[in-house]
């Protein structure tokens, strides 16, 4: 009779998961918290608790089931403090004959997990199909493409999955409605406060062990939030379907000084973690359009981002690794500015976004492009550092969807894989998307100066600093036209103001959880969503 022990992930939380099918009687689950994990980026202390609070009410939900499970806690006495080292001393304990393990969701645990393929007790690794794809077949549909884009990935799953289709052609006559969705968020509208979620004995003494064990790592844990169980998650579902669903598609793109949630889902987490399935969400929202509560352009747009956009990039990400994980093709190599972990700037845009991701642990997916995203790639922060703090502060951040859609879309340090062109842009973007510049000392309107926007001088150094590079892009010609166009005078000045900004950029040091600096990262040369 086999004995398996079953290792479920913290990213694994779904009764449907491949390695819960058909247990044998004999069978050991094991969900291990351990240190390594909260420590090889200094996780945003909201990110650990929902973590940790979702493992403990899916390990109790397993023994309701009659299943036998083992939970380690982080401050048990014998825990290891490592996933693979942990799950072994266990699968010794029980006398297992075998370690089985789902496809994790970052690369490092895939290759230590295969490096023990051969070990005492081997490890037998099965393929994650709680998703609409599978890297193999993201492999078969991008071989032989020079470029393979979102875009034609995202119309294949469409016509597999039936997905807002009439036969074969997209329903509305179009696959998508994105120039729909660009409009600011108007003055009188007030976007409901997000739900609410009771705290239970497991989550409140997951919150103390939290704040005892991480009260040095950026971000704050009160006012925390997110959905633990999959019954909270529904509830979220709920709740964006009936009061937010409707406004999302327009307003997607929009930015608030005062409201970090706006009409977005805050699903990701959620989805991300296997409370909710991708398929379900979708068919949800595709109900919602059909029975008249949502318009297309809404139900279209949320589609795109679960079935285009995380597909996507989970097929880049399984298929381009490890080599991916050190692009770095503009080079880049400041250091990661210390404001993002004081928030302490004078620009108004980037302070709120810092300032709400460390009272949230969230930020929608403009804020993570188009404010810190676009300044760090507009200084040319290194793509390790700016992946690294990703990958903390967020919650919903696990690195298959996080590192491609930072070092790729974000940072173009693919060298255009990801995306066509860099998501680079000036003052006058924030200022017609978003309601900050009206607060801020700066002005968007002037490009030197000081009282200019930094945005401004820093996007079209930017575009010279890396000519060589970028203006030869069809989709920069526009762009670097303009460029050629200014006067050497006016160049000159640009170049002087950004450079003078970029001389008292301060480059924060690396983060240490252990000491709020020094050494301590994620392994990058060694081996994040869309968030909706």
């Amino acid at each position: 009779m086999p004995k398996p022990l079953i290792l479920v992930l913290g990213d694994q939380l779904s009764h449907d998961l491949a390695s819960l099918r058909d247990l044998p009687d004999q069978a050991v689950i094991a969900l291990c918290e351990v240190g390594a994990e909260t420590s090889y980026v200094p996780h945003h202390p909201q990110k650990i608790a929902l973590i940790f609070s979702a493992m403990r009410h899916f390990a109790e939900e397993l023994r309701e089931r009659d299943h036998f499970v083992h939970y380690c806690a982080l401050e048990d006495d014998d825990n290891a403090q490592d996933l693979i080292a942990e799950a072994e001393r266990l699968a010794a304990d029980y006398g297992c004959d075998e370690i089985r393990a789902v496809r994790p969701g970052e690369w490092r645990l895939w290759q230590a997990m295969h490096e023990r393929a051969e070990a005492e007790v081997p490890w037998r690794l099965i393929e994650d199909d709680r998703f609409f794809s599978t890297p193999e077949a993201f492999e078969a549909w991008a071989r032989g493409r020079k470029a393979p884009r979102q875009e034609h990935f995202y119309r294949l799953l469409r016509r597999r999955t039936g997905l807002l289709m009439e036969g074969d052609e997209p329903v509305g006559g179009r696959w998508n409605f994105d120039h729909d969705n660009r409009e600011p968020l108007p003055d009188a509208i007030h976007p409901p406060a997000p739900p609410e979620h009771r705290h239970d004995a497991t989550t409140l003494a997951v919150l103390d062990l939290v704040a005892e064990r991480f009260d040095d790592h950026f971000g704050r844990l009160e006012g925390f939030h997110w959905p633990v169980t999959r019954d909270q998650a529904l509830d979220e579902l709920g709740h964006f379907l009936e009061h937010r669903l409707a406004q999302f598609g327009r307003l997607q793109d929009a930015i608030s000084d005062r409201e970090p949630f706006l009409y977005h889902s805050r699903l990701s987490a959620a989805l991300n973690l296997g409370l909710l399935s991708p398929r379900e969400v979708c068919e949800a929202v595709e109900r919602e359009y059909h029975e008249g509560r949502a318009p297309l352009n809404a139900a279209e747009g949320f589609i795109r981002q679960v079935l285009g956009w995380r597909e996507y990039v989970r097929g880049l990400y399984w298929t381009r690794m490890p080599d991916y994980k050190r692009g770095n093709a503009l080079g880049a190599r400041r250091g990661l500015p210390s404001c993002f972990w004081d928030g302490e700037t004078e620009m108004r845009c980037l302070r709120r976004a810092i300032e709400m991701t460390r009272d949230h642990a969230y930020a929608h997916h403009i804020q993570r492009l188009m404010v810190t995203g676009n300044f760090a790639l507009l200084c040319d922060v290194a793509p390790e550092a700016l992946c690294d703090w990703y990958l903390a502060v967020y919650a919903d951040a696990c690195e298959w969807v996080e590192l491609p859609n930072t070092l790729g879309m974000v940072l173009h340090a693919d060298g255009g894989l990801m995306g066509s062109k860099p998501y680079c842009a000036s003052g006058k973007y924030i200022d017609r998307m978003s309601d900050h510049c009206r607060h801020c000392r700066f002005d968007p309107k002037q490009a030197t100066g000081p009282d200019a926007c930094p945005f401004n001088s820093l996007y079209w150094d930017f575009l010279e600093r890396h000519a060589d590079t970028l203006s030869a892009n069809p989709r920069m010609k526009l762009i670097y036209a303009g460029l050629s166009r200014m006067s050497d005078a006016k160049r000159a000045a640009l170049r002087e103001q950004a450079g003078a900004f970029l001389e008292r950029l301060d480059a924060a040091p690396a983060y240490s959880p252990a000491h709020g600096q020094g050494e301590h990262r994620a392994g990058y040369g060694t081996a994040e969503e869309t968030p909706t």
